[in-house]
C-alpha cells in the first residue's frame, strides 16, 4: 500500500517561483542572492501557514547551490541541491525553539556554529518559533547572533514578533509575510485538485479560502478533509456541510425581507438558521460581513475588495443595486451594535431578533394616496360628497362669471380680478388634492419673483429685528446680541448694525442671508441691505487691566465674586 502524504507536504514549494502570495518578499531575497548582499541574520514574521519556514529552506538551498539558473533559482542537480532534496544535507540545521528554549539548547547551537560546512558556502540555522526562547536563552544568543562566523547565517521564524526582545530585533533583517489572498489560495487549490484528478466547485474553494484566514497550510488541510469526506467530486453544499458554514443564500433572503419590511419572514429565516445548529453570534458577524460586501459591490473601484466567487459576486452586485446607500450604512451600525452587546446580553436570541426588526423598519413603505374608491377621508375634509362639492363649485357666483365671459375680453379680466379679490370659499379637487379655484392662477403668478419696495420706519425695522432674534432659538449668542443691539435705519434700502469685535462681525455675515430674507419679507421691501460697522468701546472697562476690569464688574455684580471663589478661578 502506497504511503499517503498530505497535500501541505506533497505540494510544498521548492523554489522561489512556486511560493504562493509572497512575490515581493521572494523577489527581495533573490535580489540579495544576485547582488551577493547576504545578511548574517534574518527574521521571518507572519501568521501561521504563510510560508516562513518554506522560504527559509528555499533560501538556504539556493545560497548553497553550485549552479544557479538564470533567474537565480536552485538548479536541483548539484550535490548540495540533491542532498537538500533527499533531506541529508549537513549545511542546513533546523531548531524548534518551542522544545529547545533553554540556555543549554542555545549553548549547544553556539558550539555547532563554529564548525564550517563540508559542502557549499554557508551553514544555515533555521530557528522556528523563536519567540518561545526564554529570556536567558535570548541573552546567551545575543553575541553569536551579532558576530557569527563568516560561514553562518541565521534565519529566525516567528508568529509573534512582539514577544522578541528589541536587542534581537536590532540584529536581524526583518521580513513580514502577508496573509495569502483568497484568490491566490483558490488558484493553488485548483492546481492541487487538477493534479490529484479531483472535481471541485470553485464557490466551495472560495469558502475554504475564507475559512483558513490567509494560511495556505490550513487551506490544504481543509481540502484533504473534504476529499476524505466526498471523494473525487466536491460540491459547494458538501463544503458548507463539512465546515458548518452558513450559506450566502440565507443572507440574500434576509436582505430581501428587510427591503420589503417583512418582519415575519426575517424571524422565520433566523429560526431556521438556529435550528440548523448555527451560533447566533456567528450569524450576526456574518450578516455584518454581508452588508459590508454589499457596500463594496456598489462601486466599480471597491468591488475588488469583494472576496467571493464570480457567481456569488454577480448576485452581490444585483442586490447592491437594489439597496440604497443609507440603508446599508444604518444596517451596518445596527449589526455592529448587536455584535458589541451580544456577550453582555442575558437574552441573546431576543437581542438578535430586535436587530432583525430594526433592520426591517429601515425601509419605510410609501404612504398610499387616497383613491376615488376610498374617498371617505376626503368627504370628511370638504364636509360632503365629492359630487356635491363639484356642483357647488359650478354653481358659485365666481364660476358663473367665468362662464359668462372670456379672459380675452374686458369683462373677463374684470371677472378674474373680482375672483381674486373675493377669495372664494369654494374648492376644486385635482389628483386628490383640495385647493381653491384660484390656487393654480396664484401659483403661476408666484413662480416669477415679485419685487416689493414699501416704505418702513425705524420702529418697524427694530420690531422686526427683535422678532427675528426671538425666533432664532438655535443661535443663543446671536439672539442675545441682536436683542441688545438694535439696527439704525440709514435709508429706505439700508440699515446699519454696530459691532465691537470681529467675532460679532463674522457671525452677522454668516447669518446675513437669513436676516435679510426675513426683513425683506416682513417689511415688504426687496431692496433692504445691511451694513456692519465697528464702534469704539467707550465703556468704563476700556483700557483697563484684567484685574481692574474684574473689580469693576464685581462691584456691579457681587455674584461674580462668589462664582470666582466657588470655582477657584484665576484672572487671566
Amino acid at each position: 500500500m502506497k504511503n499517503y502524504v498530505v497535500s501541505a507536504r506533497k505540494y510544498r514549494p521548492t523554489t522561489f517561483k512556486s511560493v504562493v502570495g509572497q512575490t515581493a518578499l521572494t523577489n527581495t531575497l533573490k535580489n540579495a542572492i544576485k547582488s551577493n548582499h547576504l545578511a548574517h541574520a534574518y527574521l521571518f514574521c507572519g501568521t501561521r501557514g504563510v510560508g516562513k519556514t518554506t522560504c527559509a529552506r528555499i533560501f538556504a538551498k539556493t545560497i548553497n547551490c553550485e549552479h544557479l539558473t538564470e533567474d537565480f533559482e536552485a538548479c536541483n542537480e548539484c550535490e548540495s541541491c540533491k542532498a537538500f532534496n533527499e533531506q541529508r544535507s549537513y549545511n542546513i540545521h533546523e531548531l524548534d525553539a518551542a522544545s529547545n528554549n533553554s540556555v543549554e539548547g542555545i549553548r549547544s547551537l553556539i558550539d555547532q556554529v563554529r564548525i564550517p560546512p563540508q559542502i557549499g558556502k554557508y551553514s544555515v540555522y533555521i530557528i522556528d518559533e523563536v519567540h518561545m526562547l526564554s529570556s536567558s536563552a535570548f541573552n546567551a544568543f545575543l553575541k553569536t547572533l551579532e558576530e557569527p562566523p563568516a560561514h553562518a547565517i541565521f534565519i529566525l521564524a516567528t508568529t509573534e514578533k512582539h514577544k522578541i526582545i528589541p536587542t534581537i530585533l536590532s540584529r536581524c533583517q526583518i521580513y513580514d509575510f502577508n496573509r495569502i489572498s483568497v484568490s491566490d489560495i483558490v488558484g493553488h487549490l485548483q492546481y492541487v485538485a487538477h493534479e490529484e484528478g479531483i472535481t471541485v466547485d470553485v464557490n466551495g474553494l472560495n469558502v475554504v479560502a475564507q475559512k483558513c484566514d490567509g494560511g495556505m497550510r490550513d487551506a490544504l488541510s481543509i481540502f484533504d478533509q473534504l476529499v476524505s469526506l466526498c471523494g473525487n467530486n466536491i460540491t459547494y453544499q458538501d463544503v458548507l456541510t463539512n465546515l458548518n458554514v452558513l450559506d450566502y443564500d440565507y443572507y440574500f433572503q434576509l436582505v430581501d425581507a428587510f427591503m420589503k419590511g417583512d418582519v415575519n419572514a426575517s424571524l422565520l429565516i433566523f429560526n431556521e438558521i438556529i435550528n440548523h445548529g448555527f451560533d447566533a453570534h456567528h450569524f450576526v458577524s456574518g450578516l455584518s460581513s454581508h452588508f459590508r460586501d454589499l457596500l463594496v459591490s456598489k462601486d466599480s473601484q471597491t468591488i475588488q475588495l469583494l472576496e467571493v466567487g464570480a457567481d456569488i459576486g454577480k448576485h452581490y452586485q444585483v442586490q447592491a443595486r437594489q439597496c440604497p446607500d443609507d440603508f446599508i450604512f444604518q444596517a451596518l451600525k445596527i449589526c455592529n451594535d448587536c455584535d458589541l452587546n451580544y456577550n453582555i446580553s442575558k437574552n441573546k436570541r431576543l437581542l438578535v431578533e430586535i436587530m432583525l426588526i430594526r433592520l426591517c423598519q429601515l425601509i419605510k413603505p410609501e404612504k398610499k394616496l387616497i383613491t376615488e374608491e376610498k374617498s371617505e377621508p376626503l368627504q370628511k375634509i370638504v364636509g360632503g360628497p365629492v359630487t356635491n362639492v363639484a356642483a357647488s363649485i359650478k354653481s358659485s357666483p365666481s364660476a358663473t362669471k367665468i362662464q359668462n365671459s372670456t379672459v380675452g375680453t374686458p369683462n373677463g379680466a374684470e371677472a378674474l380680478k373680482q375672483i381674486k379679490a373675493e377669495r372664494p370659499t369654494s374648492i376644486s379637487i385635482k389628483n386628490n388634492v383640495v385647493s381653491s379655484p384660484s390656487s393654480s392662477y396664484e401659483k403661476s403668478q408666484n413662480e416669477q419673483p415679485i419685487i416689493q419696495n414699501e416704505k418702513y420706519s425705524q420702529e418697524d425695522l427694530q420690531n422686526a429685528w427683535v422678532q427675528l432674534a426671538k425666533m432664532m432659538t438655535d443661535e443663543v449668542r446671536m439672539t442675545a446680541f441682536m436683542q441688545s443691539n438694535l439696527p439704525e435705519l440709514i435709508s429706505n434700502t439700508e440699515f446699519r448694525i454696530l459691532v465691537t469685535n470681529e467675532l460679532q462681525e463674522k457671525e452677522l455675515k454668516r447669518l446675513e442671508p437669513t436676516i435679510l430674507n426675513y426683513l425683506q419679507t416682513t417689511l415688504k421691501n426687496s431692496n433692504i441691505k445691511m451694513s456692519i460697522q465697528f464702534h469704539e468701546d467707550t465703556s468704563a472697562l476700556k483700557g483697563k487691566t484684567p484685574e481692574e476690569k474684574y473689580k469693576i464688574m464685581a462691584e456691579e455684580n457681587p455674584t461674580l465674586a462668589k462664582l470666582r471663589n466657588d470655582l477657584q478661578l484665576e484672572i487671566d
